[in-house]
This record gives C-alpha cells, sequence and structure tokens, in this order.
C-alpha cells in the first residue's frame, strides 16, 4: 500500500525552494552573491514549514510558529550560502542523493524507483524536481558536515559531566536494540499484476517445502558460523544473505523493551549482551538470528551503557551555535541584498537590508551575475 501522506509531507517539506513556470512575474526580495530568492520562493517555504509544524506539534505549533516564520528568509539565504560552498568544495550530493529516494521508496513500502515517481507525480511534483530538492538537502547537510561537524571535539569529562547532571533523565525500563539476519523458508510470494493484489491469499505465506526448509536451516546454520568466526560482520551479512525487509541497511529492526517481542524471541535476545547474536530460532517467516547492538538497564543506566547516546546530544548542543558560526563567516564573504519590508534573522554588519534600484534600461544583470533573468521568467525588479 503506497503511502500517500507520508510522500505528501516530504514533497512540502522538500518544496521551500519553488519551482517556477516560464513567464510567470514574480519578485526578487534577495540576492545572494549571484543568485536570487523570489516571493514565490519564500511563499512556499512559509506554507512548508507551517504544515511541517502543524505536522509535528499538532498541539502547540502555533507557539514554534511564531518564532520559525522569523526565520524563513534566513534558512533561505543559508541555504543558497551552503550550496555556493558545496559547489567550491566538490560536493555534488548526487550518490547520497540516489540512497536517500531509496529509503524513501523503501519506507513507503514501494518496490520500485518508479513506483516512488509515480507517486511524486500524483502528488503533483514533477519527479526531477523533487530528486532536486532532495539533493539539496544532501549538499548542504554534508557541507555543515564537513565544515563543521568535523571539527567539533567532545572531550570524556564532558561525557562525565553531561551524564552526572542528566543521569536522571536517562532513565527507563530495560531496553535492547536488534537487528536480523532472516532466511525464509517460503518461496517469494508472485508479482501482482496491474498493481493488484488477491485479498484472499495477501499476507499469508505459501505452504512449506521440506526441501526449502532444510535448505534454509542450512544456511542459517553456515551463516551462524560465518558470525562466530569472525569473517564478516553482522551487517554486512545481513545485506548478503538476509531476505528480511530491513536487509539492505543491514537488518536493523529498531528498540524493544520488556513485554514488546514475543517470548521466545525475548528470551533469547535480553539475556545477551550488546554485540552478541543469537542462534537461528525457528519462525513462520523462517529462520532467524538476532543481534543486540544495544542493552540498556533499567533505571538509570550506567555510563558505559548510554555513552554514545551523551555523545550524540552534546554534539547536537554543540554543532548549532558552529553552525550558525559558520554560516555567519559565509555572510561576511558574501553579498547579500535583501528587499525593504523583508526580515533576515541571520543579517551581518555590512548586509544591505535595503531596496537596490536599477537605473531605467540599465543592464539587470549588472549586479546579479548568473540571475536566470536571461530567461523566459520574468521578475519584478525591487
Amino acid at each position: 500500500m503506497i503511502k500517500k501522506s507520508y510522500l505528501a509531507a516530504v514533497v512540502l517539506f522538500l518544496g521551500a525552494v519553488a519551482i517556477r513556470a516560464d513567464n510567470i512575474v514574480d519578485e526578487i526580495i534577495a540576492r545572494v552573491n549571484d543568485q536570487i530568492i523570489t516571493r514565490t520562493d519564500f511563499d512556499k517555504a512559509k506554507t512548508a514549514q507551517l504544515e511541517e509544524l502543524k505536522q509535528r506539534f499538532p498541539t502547540d505549533w502555533q507557539a514554534r510558529w511564531d518564532q520559525g516564520q522569523k526565520e524563513i528568509l534566513r534558512d533561505l539565504i543559508d541555504q543558497q550560502l551552503l550550496l555556493e560552498k558545496g559547489k567550491e568544495l566538490g560536493i555534488t550530493g548526487e550518490t547520497d542523493t540516489i540512497k536517500r529516494l531509496n529509503e524513501m521508496r523503501r519506507q513507503m513500502g514501494l518496490a520500485s524507483m518508479e513506483d516512488l515517481e509515480n507517486a511524486a507525480k500524483k502528488q503533483g511534483v514533477a519527479f526531477e524536481d523533487f530528486k532536486e530538492q532532495v539533493r539539496i538537502g544532501v549538499v548542504t547537510q554534508q557541507v555543515i558536515g564537513q565544515e563543521v561537524g568535523s571539527k567539533i571535539r567532545i572531550t570524556d569529562e564532558e561525557v562525565q559531566e553531561f551524564y552526572k547532571q542528566h543521569g536522571k533523565e536517562l532513565e527507563g525500563p530495560e531496553e535492547i536494540s536488534l537487528s536480523e539476519i532472516l532466511i525464509s523458508t517460503h518461496p517469494p510470494k508472485p508479482a501482482a499484476e496491474n498493481g493488484q493484489t488477491d485479498a484472499n491469499t495477501q499476507d499469508k505465506p505459501a505452504p512449506e517445502d521440506p526441501a526449502m526448509v532444510a535448505e534454509a536451516q542450512k544456511k542459517a546454520e553456515g551463516a551462524e558460523k560465518l558470525l562466530k568466526a569472525g569473517n564478516i560482520s553482522f551487517e554486512d551479512l545481513a545485506k548478503k544473505i538476509s531476505q528480511g525487509p530491513t536487509a539492505a541497511q543491514g537488518g536493523p529492526l529498531g528498540s524493544f523493551k520488556r513485554g514488546e517481542l514475543a517470548k521466545e524471541l525475548e528470551a533469547a535476545t535480553f539475556s545477551l549482551k550488546a554485540g552478541d547474536f543469537t542462534q537461528p530460532i525457528r519462525t513462520r517467516q523462517g529462520f532467524l538470528i538476532l543481534k543486540v547492538n544495544s542493552h540498556r538497564s533499567a533505571g538509570i543506566p550506567p555510563l558505559k551503557e548510554v555513552k554514545d547516546k551523551i555523545r550524540e546530544a552534546i554534539y547536537s548542543q554543540k554543532l548549532e551555535p558552529a553552525a550558525r558560526a559558520y554560516l555567519t563567516k559565509l555572510r561576511e564573504q558574501a553579498y547579500i541584498d535583501v528587499k525593504a519590508g523583508y526580515l533576515d534573522t541571520g543579517a551581518v554588519a555590512g548586509q544591505s537590508n535595503k531596496p537596490e534600484i536599477l537605473a531605467a534600461g540599465g543592464d539587470p544583470n549588472a549586479r546579479q551575475g548568473k540571475t536566470g533573468l536571461k530567461k523566459k521568467k520574468r521578475f519584478l525588479i525591487f
């Protein structure tokens, strides 16, 4: 089943940069070096952010919106600066864009990229435009990661201090994170014809073939031997032989508290420590090998169990101000001009917020560089 609401949210969120058709009049509200931001860009980003807040925070979106809308133009300008820096650094984002699209496809339960393309079209979005917005997100994240995140340092003393101050907040029930390798004992389901499935057979596995069961068991036992020998990592082996739905990612299943797993699976996994794996377990789907990625104790867990999460929390705390400082530096080196009446909360000293008046009959590209004004699109120059 296609999760249309998921795609709609993604399309809306990624649509911050408007796709402008030819021969429409648009108003330039900001220039960032040789790029422009239009009123259409601004309005679409505003709508996208409002809808995202309503979906993520249905009860208190209004308070967040009051502040969030003030930062829309700032974020659009920041995006242009990061894209320009990405080009300078040779960051194209092409490979990771394909990975990101493929992950979206899997999350939506779609069989192919063609299905994702069709789903995007049903939402009124050209797939190439949708793909470009995903690429923009990838590039900006990679620039921040390379230029800012890679320079963040976290000491053991900081981790210990965080644990001392926030240990009570880490209190919770016993929980494990699992990954799987599944060797199926059922033949693949027949492909649906014309996108239709038989309601009487959907989700019902085909009868097991004893020979196939024996072969699956042999394969699972062989996988266990490889893991015990340390010849291959669990994640790489899952990518290679698992027939589970998350095989391509290395088999991650997520986190589970006591009582959330079948009794047999709980008994086999909650007795293990992080890094251990089970022997093959017979299930209705086939033979299952489970790896415990992490295992946190009930109550306030020991520091060694949560130090990675603490490092992630400290990293996030440090990243935002460091990224803001980096963007301020990029702004100081850039030409940014914002039309009067529009607020750029990231403006730095020397940045213009005054309207630029072009002399009648003057060359509109003289200050703007490659703005796209030579194309068929027409803009109201401020």
